[in-house]
């Protein structure tokens, strides 16, 4: 078998045959995850609404690390599609800190994405918000039947949905764990009438990525830059700040990364370049979004700084040349939140190459051990 292009005994000498095949296998993994919440829909139903009825209902997204990133790509969309408020929180916010981002008098629906579920902020922050919510609702999306968070959130007012087993990454980073449960989420709760028709779309491009445009990213990882920042507008700034994650947790922090939005770079945070930058940038569809993209994409090549940009996109025209950036086939007219999962599939296989262009081994990427795949050494206190 061959993934990202090596074979299995080249991936397993380096040390990356899993994170090669997770990321590798996310189109397939998609697929199995849409048809098990097809099944599941009458139940999902049956659970979710009554409690999306509540007037002044209140979502929060949470997760810790890559879980986080699920809820900070998908909450404004999802916000913006529903009429009501939703919100990303990281569990490692509501565990410090319940009394600022709790209100007892609410009604609440805490959407959990967990891989393992066994972190213990995940496990506290649902437990954090049964003591502090009066009307509190659970809703638990993980990769791992056998973990706290899922066991937790079964019962009155609560739901557990599990992904594909597969999707439980072997490997350190979170790859097809992020990609399945920002999937299942958007399911959920960006009701479009043709959320298959896009979807599929988004499977395509991802599989034509995976395939056609393989060679030109790992052509840029090849390349040793100094500072690496991802760029991304709405919604693609959470994608962008998880693309950021996974160079450093690949790296092992060698690659030195960060992230932003378009505009809010020009705001300070541009000081970071120079000519051993590379700037990823996620080009938005929505045409008012797209020409701020745009802006700072013409500022940069005028500014004359930059090492290099990648460009990732689904549009050419007027604007944007197919010659200046990595084009999604097949995309241009689909909603933003549907080009989340082939960006984000990008960013993972840059960072697995140029883990691999500095000597790091992806699956196991922390040289010290002091990072572990679950986080460890964190007390949970009573409230």
């Amino acid at each position: 078998m061959t993934y990202l292009n090596y074979s299995s005994d080249v991936l397993k000498e380096k040390d990356g045959y899993w994170t090669a095949k997770e990321i590798q296998q996310q189109p397939m993994s998609w697929r199995c995850a849409l048809a098990s919440l097809v099944e599941k829909k009458a139940a999902i139903d049956d659970f979710l609404n009554p409690i999306l009825a509540i007037p002044n209902l209140r979502i929060i997204f949470t997760g810790a690390g890559t879980s986080a990133f699920v809820g900070e790509s998908i909450a404004p969309a999802i916000s913006a599609k529903l009429g009501k408020r939703a919100e990303a929180i990281a569990t490692t916010d509501l565990v410090s800190n319940p009394h600022d981002y709790f209100q007892s008098d609410v009604p609440t629906l805490l959407v959990s994405f967990a891989r393992s579920g066994n972190s213990p902020e995940s496990v506290a922050s649902v437990d954090y918000a049964d003591a502090s919510i009066k009307e509190c609702y659970q809703l638990a999306i993980t990769c791992n039947a056998e973990g706290e968070l899922f066991k937790r959130c079964t019962g009155k007012n609560k739901l557990a949905l599990l992904m594909p087993p597969e999707t439980n990454d072997i490997s350190f980073a979170m790859t097809s764990s992020f990609s399945s449960m920002m999937l299942s989420a958007l399911y959920l709760f960006y009701p479009v009438a043709d959320f298959k028709e896009q979807f599929q779309k988004s499977i395509v491009a991802t599989e034509s990525l995976i395939s056609t445009h393989h060679q030109a990213i790992k052509n840029i990882a090849c390349k040793i830059f100094e500072r690496v920042i991802y760029l991304g507008s709405g919604i693609f700034k959470g994608l962008a700040r998880e693309g950021a994650l996974k160079l450093l947790e690949l790296t092992d922090g060698v690659a030195v990364s960060s992230f932003d939005s378009p505009l809010g770079f020009r705001h300070g945070p541009k000081a970071i370049v120079n000519d051993k930058t590379l700037v990823m940038l996620f080009i938005s569809n929505h045409p008012l979004t797209r020409k701020y993209d745009i802006e700072l994409l013409n500022e940069l090549k005028a500014d004359s700084e930059v090492g290099e940009i990648a460009v990732v996109n689904a549009q050419v025209g007027d604007d944007l040349s197919a010659s200046d950036c990595l084009v999604l086939q097949g995309m241009e007219t689909v909603d933003d939140v549907f080009l989340l999962f082939p960006y984000i599939v990008c960013a993972q296989i840059y960072g697995f190459e140029h883990a691999l262009a500095i000597g790091n081994t992806p699956d196991n990427p922390s040289s010290s051990g002091t990072i572990n795949r679950v986080v460890q050494g964190v007390n949970i206190h009573a409230l």
